[in-house]
């Protein structure tokens, strides 16, 4: 019978295809699922046989260990050499980017406050 071996959502494309590819080099038989249009389904891969979900998952287990290990140090060699991602360097390198966020943040916050404000003078309250 088959079995649910490793849920795809809200993974990256780059973990998705290692996982992949190393399920099929170890020869572990899998096909996979799509979520839909509507995304009411399970985009995963699946494991045909449940008697080598052990071992599929052993395989899993070991890279994922191994792609967060990689991870934390890439993150920690930014880090060292200061070239972490911050607000001011986003910046600096997309400032028109960052202005139009900042004022569609503002034009929002302008259009929830709006009808309250008019409230308040509409009932005379003072400020």
């Amino acid at each position: 019978m088959s079995v649910l071996l490793f849920r795809l959502g809200n993974v990256p494309a780059d973990e998705a295809e290692d996982i992949r590819r190393l399920l099929d080099e170890h020869g572990f038989d899998t096909y996979e699922t799509q979520a839909g249009f509507w995304r009411l389904g399970v985009e995963a891969i699946w494991l045909r046989h449940d008697d080598q979900k052990d071992a599929a998952r052993a395989v899993i287990d070991r890279y994922q260990e191994e792609r967060r290990r990689r991870l934390r140090q890439e993150h920690a060699d930014l880090a060292e050499r200061g070239e972490l991602p911050t607000l001011w360097r986003r910046l600096l390198r997309h400032p028109i980017q960052v202005l139009l966020v900042a004022l569609a943040v503002l034009a929002i916050l302008a259009l929830t406050l709006l009808p309250f404000l008019g409230l308040i003078e509409a009932l005379g309250i003072p400020s």
